[in-house]
């Protein structure tokens, strides 16, 4: 339990982890249960910097230092794939080219406005929250929630990298390994969390986030038929930007 949870940790930010522990396809794959968890103590962290820098500045400048430190924590790796996978989509047509142009690792066009406009919509969105002092239980649930949304993708759809060894190290890892197991935990994680955090809200917050995910999922499999690692860290981040504007909805 401990080894996988270190890899989770290892997986899905910057944080140190002991040198000598070096984790296979396996462990990276079983670690999905935790990934709720992770997101959860990313979310603690981001709500601490929130109670540290309303002190000093504006709603709005606080809102983007706290996505500046989001970015830090996770080395910035769901960007990195929602970019990628932006430009494959909206670059390429066929399976072959959206998949070479996603393992492209350039930015283009279409994953700069993607940057952007995601980034600007989240720290927005909590700017507003911090305003309506609402911030702290969204700013704690929508990480948690993006990562389930990496479980629940992980487990119901195939790798579409399968026969493309230069892409599978990361989705493929997760995919390869991640079963009914892995997301009943995560899922027993993530809902009573949800719920704890914003009651009914937080409950119907996770199952906007499962609709969605279920829609991104069909739409990866229709297009390059499934997911990838850049695909997704672009469901973390679908999912994160759907939480907070959700947290928006009649406050």
């Amino acid at each position: 339990m401990i080894r996988q949870f270190t890899a989770a940790i290892a997986f899905l930010t910057r944080a140190p982890v002991p040198s000598r522990m070096v984790f296979g396809a396996k462990d990276v794959g079983r670690s999905a249960r935790w990934f709720p968890l992770i997101g959860l103590m990313i979310g603690a962290v981001l709500v601490a910097a929130l109670q540290l820098f309303t002190l000093v500045f504006p709603a709005f400048v606080t809102a983007f230092l706290i996505a500046a430190i989001d970015a830090l924590l996770t080395g910035a790796l769901h960007l990195d794939g929602l970019a990628d996978t932006v430009d494959g989509f909206g670059g390429g047509r066929a399976r072959e080219d959206v998949l070479r142009i996603m393992r492209d690792h350039a930015i283009g066009s279409y994953g700069a406005v993607a940057l952007v406009l995601v980034v600007a919509i989240k720290a927005s969105a909590l700017a507003e929250l911090i305003v309506r002092h609402r911030a702290a239980a969204w700013l704690a649930l929508m990480p948690m929630l993006g990562r389930w949304s990496v479980v629940l993708l992980s487990a119901t759809q195939p790798y579409a990298r399968r026969s493309d060894k230069e892409g599978a190290p990361l989705g493929g890892a997760v995919s390869d390994f991640v079963g009914r197991v892995e997301l009943v935990v995560a899922s027993a994680t993530a809902f009573p969390i949800a719920f704890a955090l914003a009651r009914w809200r937080g409950f119907a917050a996770a199952i906007l986030v499962l609709a969605a995910s279920g829609l991104w999922g069909w739409y990866c499999r229709r297009r390059i038929g499934g997911i990838t690692g850049d695909t997704l860290g672009a469901s973390v981040e679908i999912s994160e930007v759907l939480v907070l504007l959700f947290g928006l909805i009649g406050l």
